[in-house]
């Protein structure tokens, strides 16, 4: 069994950042520190720099959130940045998808321990939960795979003129001008780069935003939506 590594004190940022729930984001550190190390969510030496690298990190992406929207949080695996980003922002409605079950099994028990009443968790892939799953207005993801595929997983999961909002690296602005070609076969009118967290992070969180128009995924996956809900009409009916 993997050792866990001692957690650090919060810094003050984060007393700032997540407010009254302060207390429930401490104890989100805890169980990443604790039983994320021991169940292989997390590694042993990201312990140490858990609040700037990872809580923080994500947190930070409440700035670019719009208010009361609904949001998917594509492969979640430990929570990340799903769960900062609801201890941050209790308007939003949350959807954490994850395929993995040690990983959901974990989930669930952290929205449970922390009373996070507006997430819920869902066991998938994105291109498995397609037309079952209600489209949403906010797609997350951080770290997950480069831009062209996993705007090929987020993308479809939006309503029209919704928006992926992915946590990248320096490597952003090279990772969209590759990813060209496939996010405007995605029905992508709109990226950029942007920059989150100042006086709260350094260097500063960059996130990718991608804006869909009418018709999220193309052409393709309208298809494949259609045929899915055609199959969910039916087996209502039976």
């Amino acid at each position: 069994m993997t050792e866990a590594a001692e957690l650090p004190q919060a810094p003050a940022e984060a007393r700032t950042v997540f407010g009254e729930l302060f207390p429930e984001a401490v104890r989100y550190a805890e169980l990443l520190a604790d039983a994320g190390v021991k169940r292989g969510l997390i590694g042993p030496r990201e312990v140490p720099r858990l609040w700037e690298r990872h809580l923080l990190n994500c947190a930070v992406l409440s700035e670019v959130v719009p208010e009361g929207v609904t949001v998917c949080d594509v492969g979640s695996g430990a929570g990340l940045p799903g769960i900062p980003l609801a201890l941050v922002r209790p308007d939003l409605k949350i959807t954490l998808l994850e395929p993995l079950l040690r990983r959901t099994n974990f989930l669930q028990e952290v929205v449970e321990l922390l009373g996070l009443d507006h997430v819920t968790v869902v066991r998938g892939r994105a291109e498995e939960v397609l037309g079952t799953l209600q489209p949403v207005q906010v797609v997350t993801a951080r770290a997950v795979a480069p831009l062209d595929r996993l705007a090929g997983w987020g993308v479809p999961l939006l309503k029209p003129y919704g928006e992926m909002l992915a946590l990248k690296g320096d490597t952003a602005e090279e990772e969209i001008a590759g990813a060209r070609a496939a996010l405007s076969k995605l029905g992508v009118v709109e990226t950029e780069v942007l920059h989150v967290g100042e006086g709260v992070v350094d260097p500063l969180s960059t996130v990718v935003r991608v804006v869909v128009g009418e018709s999220p995924g193309g052409v393709r996956f309208a298809a494949k939506r259609a045929k899915a809900a055609r199959t969910g009409r039916t087996r209502r009916r039976r």
